[in-house]
């Protein structure tokens, strides 16, 4: 873990120690990294961070040129590089020599097609090794790549892919779920029909879709037959180039589009593949994602250590829930990546891996998406393997990284998360700004670092991207998150402290939950929230209906229906309930947060915001949200 302070010529006694110094010598800290990462560039310049006093505005390696793509495939052997299983469907496998091959002639096939620097590649994709393929092949162009998976609705791609206008969309004919084929072509032609920028649609043979091809499309074989495999010309750019389109949560309206550079993500992403996780060369490293979690690109980026990418896609429990411990067996998994949800799943479900597996090469379990509660760092180690690094990680879509995460070379304390992430000088503020130990506050960053955005799509000014992280706090980071530092160095986060919703991890905006109902004729207002339960958190969506109508199961089941086909199966309620009013401030705005406290039993602190403050008592104390 101290290998970065080492290869500077400093030694430190503790994990502290060097978090320290990565903080307070963030020159030397992020320099030494890139030199024992060994980052690939044309050049890296003189000056390492420019403006370091700004928050938002610093600049780091602003002299620098590279190609993130090129340090992915810096290895073209013939070891493994990808080993991917679709459920029981689908098994293949691809060397580095094979991998880098498949990049060379998507790259050259999309440059034929006109795309090149700053161009937009959008892919509503499976988790498959095409999704790899792509993502690289058009980085390697200076492309910039943004991504869903296939069980998003059309109006959700539309809201995104929209926005971001991509020249060309790859996508896959279906997909697999629970063993069940799902057709793709149905969609896709309508998302081509509702995004007129998209001139070209690659489409990826997987699952076997039903219909014809819809226009602007050709199978992948076709559009990469004329191409011969060669070495790769890789466009190097500056280090803030645009690399992905990541998505917010959609709270307010249409998601945020979140940009993210080329450096910033790879230097980021090496600090915490090589010293958080510790992997090398000859590793073999899982994450349970999808295409639409940050968690996919954060796991894309393992090809730059030298290990090998493991992808599944499908369900974790087809055809048991053992499918996954199998893989981790089958192909001698030494870092397997998870959510709490589904650690909880596995508990509930009274699985017991360690008796069914023998998990010997697996090193590292690590979880996110939500809190993994103490019971179930109880159930890893009880259950799973005992001689295990747990790492528990915490960041977002926002920084396409963690704040907080493992320590390979510390202790695991119950419950809580290991360690700030190095170079990140995290903190907790109460609500007027001072950093605080031992209770709750907001998860801040007080210091710049090389991953954070490079702005918003479509926001001049930076306008919407500094509201969104420096206006609480002017000059800090503020994130979101609710969470208390421990006395052991360590942290707790208790959840979102904003609207958003966050069931299994998976952030959700609710303003996607109401566009899908209220086209409900029955349906006149609605408000949704995430209520904690059972150490995760469900989605309760509350409806005022027509006068005179009363909510039954069919309508509940139409409404339900409606969300799934048009968002994603995690935006689907788990509860739905009639009130006859719904609090609003004074300016007409639904009050998401009040009605989540109200649920919770926490007190209200801006009754006096409320145009209707006895509308609040509707939610107190609610029969069907006790089971």
């Amino acid at each position: 873990m101290d290998a970065a302070g080492a290869h500077a010529g400093r030694t430190f006694a503790t994990y502290a120690d060097l978090h320290a110094w990565s903080v307070a010598e963030p020159e030397a800290f992020w320099s030494e990294l890139w030199i024992f990462a060994g980052v690939i560039a044309e050049t890296r310049g003189k000056t390492v961070i420019r403006d370091q006093g700004r928050m938002p505005g610093a600049c780091f390696f602003p002299d620098a040129r590279l190609n993130f793509a090129e340090n992915l495939l810096r290895r073209q052997d013939a070891t493994e590089a990808m080993v991917f299983w679709g459920e029981d469907q689908v098994r293949r496998r691809l060397t580095h020599a094979e991998l880098y091959a498949a990049v060379s002639r998507l790259a050259q096939a999309l440059a034929a097609a006109g795309v090149g620097e700053g161009d937009r590649v959008a892919a509503y994709l499976p988790n498959l090794p095409e999704a790899i393929i792509g993502m690289l092949a058009a980085t390697s162009l200076g492309a910039v790549w943004s991504s869903c998976s296939p069980d998003f609705g059309v109006q959700g791609v539309v809201d995104r892919f929209g926005q971001i206008e991509p020249k060309v969309i790859i996508a896959a004919d279906g997909y697999f779920y629970g063993g069940k084929r799902f057709d793709a072509l149905a969609k896709l032609a309508e998302v081509l029909a509702r995004i007129p920028s998209i001139q070209r649609a690659i489409v990826v043979a997987y699952a076997g879709g039903d219909g014809p091809l819809p226009a602007k499309a050709v199978m992948l074989d076709a559009f990469v037959a004329p191409f011969a495999a060669q070495p790769i010309a890789f466009r190097r750019l500056p280090f803030n180039h645009p690399l992905y389109i990541l998505y917010s949560s959609g709270t307010t309206g249409v998601p945020k589009c979140i940009v993210h550079g080329a450096g910033g993500t790879l230097l980021k992403h090496l600090s915490e593949h090589l010293l958080h996780c510790d992997e090398k060369p000859g590793d073999r490293v899982f994450y349970f994602t999808t295409c639409g979690w940050m968690m996919w690109n954060w796991l894309a980026s393992t090809l730059a250590t030298g290990a090998t990418l493991l992808l599944f896609d499908g369900s974790p429990f087809h055809p048991s829930g053992n499918v996954l411990f199998d893989f981790a067996d089958q192909e001698r998994m030494t870092f397997f990546g998870t959510s709490a949800k589904y650690i909880d799943s596995l508990r509930n479900a009274g699985l017991k891996p360690k008796q069914t597996h023998r998990l010997e090469s697996l090193r590292t379990l690590a979880s996110t998406g939500s809190p993994l509660v103490a019971e179930g760092f109880d159930y890893i180690y009880q259950n799973i393997k005992s001689d295990l690094h747990l790492a528990s990680i915490s960041g977002g879509t926002d920084i396409v990284a963690c704040f907080v995460l493992g320590n390979p070379i510390g202790a695991v304390w119950r419950g809580e998360i290991q360690a700030p992430a190095l170079g990140l000088d995290v903190a907790v503020f109460d609500d007027q700004g001072r950093a605080v130990t031992g209770e709750k506050g907001e998860l801040v960053c007080r210091n710049p670092f090389p991953s954070m955005p490079i702005g918003f799509w479509n926001d001049p000014e930076d306008k919407r991207y500094r509201a969104a992280y420096f206006e609480r706090f002017p000059g800090i980071w503020h994130h979101g998150d609710y969470i208390e530092q421990t006395a052991h160095g360590g942290y707790v986060i208790y959840g979102r402290s904003d609207a958003t919703l966050n069931p299994g991890g998976v952030r959700i905006g609710t303003a996607e939950i109401y566009r899908q109902v209220e086209q409900l004729a029955e349906v006149t207002e609605s408000l949704v929230i995430g209520q904690d339960w059972q150490g995760d958190v469900r989605v309760v969506l509350f409806v005022v209906l027509r006068p005179g109508m009363t909510l039954d199961a069919a309508l509940t089941d139409r409404i339900k229906r409606q969300i799934r086909a048009n968002t994603t199966p995690r935006h689907v309620p788990a509860k739905v309930i009639q009130v006859r009013d719904i609090p609003r401030t004074k300016s007409g705005k639904i009050t998401e947060l009040a009605v989540r406290d109200i649920v919770h039993g926490r007190s209200i602190k801006n009754r006096e915001a409320l145009a209707n403050p006895e509308a609040l008592e509707l939610y107190k104390d609610l029969a069907e949200l006790a089971t």
